[in-house]
């Protein structure tokens, strides 16, 4: 990737020529990255660490990069005109195309993320990193990096996608019964989708339309949103690599086990030791 004049992302953070000897390479900054999919806890592990009295600059996150870094990257090497990219599809050609050219992914998208030390001299957080070779290149190049590993199954991952209120109670006072109403799942056809869930798991899911608890295209938004991810990133294999070549850098956190104060008190934790 070719160094362009500096392009601001946030106020303290942007990528290209550096402005003064004070931006340096986020990279080599005291840095925790999160890790893990769509619904596994990571804005609600943020506000607990927020809460927990934890001092972090927020650096861009994935989106931010993907949409100012990665796709404008592609853009220039294809000879496209440099816009922002809605379509789903061709969003994923482009960042596809940067794993071609950057086998790291997002990881060396973060390589080229400067901070401004002056104005941001403590700990950095980024949110976040997902695949198998995105946390490898990281943990092999990110040498004083932290990574907490945010886990959650594909099941409760869909229930928090529907966005509603506390499900846990609901939905665990639901497991030990068979549900009541007709088993609609496979009407939603979510192709892939009966391969990640048991029976059980998929008659409760139908069961939050079946009383109107979610609106079907809200289910199936949810369900195609997991099942897609799960397409190109592959939880155990991410946990595995970090635990590999980082054990020492790495935790692993499950999401439902703990309340988010909890959670973020065991990361304290592990940063301090």
């Amino acid at each position: 990737m070719s160094t362009p004049a500096f392009v601001f992302l946030q106020e303290h953070s942007g990528y290209g020529e550096p402005p003064s000897p004070t931006w340096q390479p986020a990279a080599d900054r005291p840095l925790v990255v999160l890790v893990g999919v769509t619904g596994v806890g990571k804005s609600t592990t943020l506000d607990a660490l927020h809460h927990a009295g934890l001092a972090f600059y927020l650096l861009p996150d994935r989106r931010a990069l993907t949409d100012r870094l990665m796709i404008p990257a592609m853009q220039l090497l294809a000879g496209d005109p440099v816009e922002p990219v809605r379509d789903r599809a061709m969003r994923f050609a482009y960042t596809r195309a940067y794993r071609d050219h950057h086998p790291g992914g997002m990881a060396q998208a973060l390589s080229h993320l400067l901070v401004d030390t002056a104005a941001v001299p403590g700990l950095l957080l980024f949110d976040g990193l997902r695949g198998e070779n995105e946390v490898s290149f990281a943990a092999r190049q990110y040498t004083g990096a932290r990574f907490v590993v945010l886990d959650a199954p594909d099941f409760v991952r869909v229930v928090r996608l529907t966005g509603r209120d506390d499900p846990f109670d609901r939905i665990a006072a639901r497991t030990n019964h068979a549900p009541s109403g007709p088993a609609e799942f496979e009407a939603l056809a979510v192709e892939g989708a009966d391969r990640l869930f048991t029976l059980e798991e998929q008659h409760i899911l139908a069961e939050l339309v079946n009383r109107a608890e979610v609106a079907v295209d809200e289910l199936r938004t949810a369900l195609a949103i997991v099942v897609a991810e799960r397409r190109n990133y592959n939880p155990h294999a991410t946990r595995v690599a970090l635990m590999n070549l980082a054990p020492s850098r790495t935790l692993v956190v499950d999401t439902v086990s703990a309340p988010p104060p909890t959670i973020a008190r065991q990361i304290i934790e592990f940063l301090r030791g």
